[in-house]
């Protein structure tokens, strides 16, 4: 059971975000590419793979990490990395889908809420599945001016697709009359950086002292009163 299809507004994600989940779930999505035919090996040597390039680029940066860095730091060498991606731009697209193949599968309303539960809920939701995947995060926001211009576009792509999500919400809230606003879409874009904060600045929450559940209450209280809910 997953939350995108019950009529529960408990956020909390049921799904499996763990490194290991999700590196399957890249296997799987480009096993035309990837020459590892084990799948259980596949998987955890591409765990290791993804781990370090996240671990490294958060660190040096995308550009500044090679694919010698990556070999030394997995302890594969360079013909085993090359069995699952012939070059980093070809792991940047990957690591990218994921990240965004995720958001869209996540940030799916469940059925029969309130427009103002609605709202929370994605908001909750947004910050749950970000807490999950922060490495992931954090190294597509900080990469994305540099990524080559297709991975660029896409990811610009996502960030719009996202805020129409929250912009769709308010939007209905206004025709509601629950909300008032005169740009739903301004309001959705000025969220964004509030939830985007939650893993930029993971350090800054962490040492006051807030949960993700926390932190989303106090986002959701906050657009809600500029939204006079």
């Amino acid at each position: 059971m997953t939350l995108r299809t019950s009529p529960n507004p408990d956020a909390r994600i049921t799904d499996d975000l763990s490194m290991d989940a999700l590196c399957r779930q890249m296997l799987e999505r480009h096993a035309d590419t990837i020459k590892v035919r084990k799948p259980d090996v596949a998987a955890a040597k591409l765990s290791r793979i993804v781990e370090s390039v996240l671990r490294l680029s958060n660190r040096n940066g995308f550009h500044a990490t090679s694919m010698r860095d990556i070999a030394n730091d997995t302890g594969l060498s360079m013909g085993g990395l090359y069995a699952y991606f012939d070059c980093k731009e070809t792991l940047l697209a990957m690591v990218l889908e994921t990240v965004i193949s995720t958001a869209t599968a996540q940030l799916i309303l469940p059925p029969a809420l309130p427009i103002k539960d609605q709202l929370a809920w994605l908001i909750q939701r947004h910050i749950l599945m970000t807490e999950a995947m922060t490495e992931w995060f954090v190294f597509a926001y900080l990469e994305a001016k540099s990524f080559p211009p297709e991975q660029r576009a896409r990811a610009v792509q996502s960030e719009m697709e996202t805020e129409t999500v929250f912009a769709k919400v308010i939007d209905q809230g206004a025709t509601d009359k629950i909300y008032q606003t005169d740009d739903a879409q301004l309001d959705a874009a000025l969220l964004k950086p509030l939830l985007q904060d939650w893993y930029v600045k993971r350090g800054k929450w962490r040492k006051r002292g807030l949960s993700p559940e926390a932190y989303a209450d106090r986002v959701t209280a906050m657009i809600h009163a500029k939204l006079k809910a």
